[in-house]
């Protein structure tokens, strides 16, 4: 339970050590650099800018390269390729991508073209296809779109935008132009939009008739082509098979560099930590000869970080504490199995400054009804193999991945105990298989719960969740009270923390001996008188505490015992966090249930050889299904009780996370030299 102290560091050497000295503090990813307290104005920096953002280019194009190839040459990769982490490479290996670079960013460059290339070819061919689609109304015309008639005759080839029968359209020839002699109309096709024809008369009156057809809604076509519009069909198709075979070559052309993957991640990663030593470089300080890097480091490391880059740089390190007014970055600290809960803090929030760090603390209470929730032997026994298996097979699992696995792993050692003591195992898997294929007709189960089952009694759950809640809170005003012994605030440990100790103890201890509690525990509780006497001091005196100093940093007499009474009245906030923890029940039960459901569905088909295979069916699918639900609901619950009740009684968080100067690669992680 503690927040890694922190140390301010200045380091200050020569220009010709400065490429050394930041490539050496990058490969150690300890020290995360700030220059913002740095006041001087002899000191300078360089304008990095132009270098940075053609290493980024170049990552970028690496990148692009990279999403061509899994575009037309995936790698085959499984489900649990995601949790192998990223690749380890030697780091000669990585040096000597960087020094072939401008080779491989030569075929990155060529499978952009060719991935451009292709585009462009389905464009075309796309563009095409339109235009096909465009000549398909037009396909019984027996002569090109463009032909204009014969010496005497004129030809008027268009639409009309609405459906219009031949007799329709002679009629109103006639009807509006008769003075045209003689006219022949052909319907070359018809649909809902419009009406293709093909008109004819005598060559002095083409204009006359195209004026009558206008009023119509007649137009001439926008795609005007010199052959008939099969021979043009037939032409654009022949045009689309060959950009379909070139698009082909061109495909190959691009799985033929798919040997050249694994050169192209480590290019991109080259450049992506040449950007991010730039993007440092651009913050370092200068003068003409010299040059300064301030920041944060972590204070057990403080001194050899001093010695190794005074002997080996010449350098001038000066090590000091962090200002108190200062806000250092955090990293937690904590042991192995409370290490595993520092994700869900984080998600939260990290300690700022004056905080303690709660994570063991909260680590326990979250192991703890992460099972309770689940609590099934077999499921706790499930999760607990696979994410142990997913550690020990995958030890490259990015970090944060790594940590809710090793969370889930602990909760369901967790679940595993709870399950044995409320005597679940796949739900009453043991007694429906009993029962259904060997002809068990005993009432009491086979394996009994070491302790009791929550679905014959789940009142006696519900109390002993509420307890468990009540010690969970009483935890968290705990933290409280320890910080304020930390920072010697005793008048707020009595005031915040003793009186709400006193006023909800007190009222607890009154509640117990009731009617209402005995309804709800099945038992009738009697305290001696002189309890009864102590749980009223305690409550009387925790609340006149509550009113009389809660509102202490105001002056004014009327105003501070209103401000008192308002914070009396957050008893209520304590019993609705009490409420909260009734989910511990509700999701237990709900485990139980749907296992108890599932195994009773699976019994259905019989004791024969087909009521086994059905069994073995619903039994795998339905179990598997509850699992993966419960499992979600029991993460997301739990996080709950710790964000909602369990920080609600003293953790604000909102700390800056350390985020060191490293070599953050996206494809592999380099191997450093010892």
């Amino acid at each position: 339970m503690a927040v890694m102290q922190m140390q301010r560091f200045s380091i200050c050497a020569m220009k010709k050590e400065r490429k050394a000295i930041l490539e050496r503090l990058q490969s150690l990813g300890v020290v995360e650099i700030d220059n913002s307290l740095v006041e001087d104005e002899s000191l300078h920096t360089i304008n990095t800018m132009d270098s940075r953002q053609v290493f980024e280019k170049n990552a970028s194009l690496a990148d692009h390269a990279l999403e061509i190839l899994d575009k037309y040459a995936p790698e085959k990769t499984s489900m649990l390729d995601s949790l192998a982490g990223k690749e380890l490479v030697e780091k000669q290996v990585f040096e000597k991508a960087m020094a072939d670079n401008q080779a491989t960013m030569g075929i990155a460059n060529e499978l952009v073209a060719l991935d451009k290339k292709i585009a462009e070819q389905n464009a075309n061919a796309l563009k095409l296809q339109t235009q096909i689609d465009a000549l398909e109304p037009w396909l019984k015309l027996d002569v090109p779109m463009d032909f204009a008639g014969t010496e005497k005759t004129a030809v008027l080839i268009g639409s009309i935008n609405s459906v219009m029968t031949l007799e329709e359209i002679l009629t109103h020839i006639g009807t509006h132009a008769p003075e045209l002699e003689a006219v022949d109309v052909q319907v070359i096709s018809s649909d809902r939009d419009q009406t293709c024809v093909a008109a004819t008369c005598l060559k002095g009156q083409a204009v006359l008739l195209e004026e009558t057809l206008r009023a119509i809604g007649f137009s001439r076509p926008a795609q005007i082509v010199r052959k008939t519009p099969a021979e043009q069909k037939a032409e654009y198709e022949k045009q689309i098979k060959e950009m379909e075979r070139q698009g082909e070559n061109t495909e190959a052309q691009i799985k033929d560099y798919a040997s050249s993957r694994e050169d192209l991640k480590l290019i991109s990663d080259y450049f992506r930590t040449r950007a991010q030593k730039y993007e440092v470089l651009g913050q370092v300080l200068h003068t003409r000869q010299t040059f300064l890097i301030s920041g944060y480091l972590p204070k057990s490391m403080s001194q050899a970080i001093k010695m190794e880059f005074e002997e080996k740089y010449h350098a001038s390190v000066d090590i000091e504490e962090v200002a108190e007014d200062e806000e250092a970055p955090v990293i937690l600290k904590n042991g192995a199995i409370s290490s595993a809960a520092e994700g869900v803090l984080q998600s939260y929030g990290l300690p700022k400054k004056g905080e303690v760090d709660p994570t063991k603390v909260m680590s326990f209470f979250y192991i703890i009804f992460f099972g309770m929730m689940l609590s099934d032997t077999a499921y706790g026994l499930l999760v607990f193999i696979v994410c142990a298996i997913a550690l020990k097979k995958f030890p490259r699992m990015s970090a944060g991945l790594r940590t809710n696995v090793k969370l889930f792993m602990f909760g369901g050692i967790s679940t595993a105990v709870w399950g044995i003591l409320f005597g679940g195992y796949f739900g009453d898997v043991v007694d429906v298989v009993a029962k259904t294929f060997f002809g068990y007709t005993g009432a009491t189960p086979i394996i009994k719960p070491l302790w009791f089952a929550p679905l014959e009694n789940p009142m006696k759950l519900l109390v002993f969740a509420m307890a468990l809640g009540m010690i969970h809170l009483y935890a968290g005003l705990g933290m409280k009270g320890y910080m304020c012994i930390k920072h010697k605030d005793f008048v707020g440990l009595i005031s915040d923390v003793v009186s709400w100790y006193m006023m909800i103890t007190g009222l607890v201890l009154i509640f117990i001996p009731t009617d209402i509690f005995a309804s709800i525990a099945q038992a009738h509780i009697v305290f001696p008188s002189a309890v009864n006497t102590l749980a009223k001091i305690l409550a009387i005196g925790g609340a006149l505490i509550i009113l009389f100093m809660s509102g202490r940093d105001n002056k004014n007499p009327g105003l501070r015992i209103a401000l008192g009474a308002y914070d009396l009245y957050n008893i209520t906030g304590w019993l609705s966090d009490v409420l909260s923890y009734s989910r511990l029940l509700a999701l237990g039960l709900a485990t139980g249930v749907i296992a108890s459901v599932v195994n009773q569905m699976g019994s259905m088909g019989g004791s024969g050889v087909f009521g086994i295979i059905v069994f073995i069916l619903v039994f795998v699918v339905g179990h598997v299904l509850n699992m993966a639900i419960n499992l979600l609901g029991t993460y997301v619950h739990t996080n709950r009780l710790q964000f909602v009740e369990f920080f609600g009684k003293f953790y604000e968080g909102g700390g800056k996370p350390f985020e060191p100067f490293q070599a953050n690669t996206k494809y592999v992680d380099i191997k450093e030299e010892k």
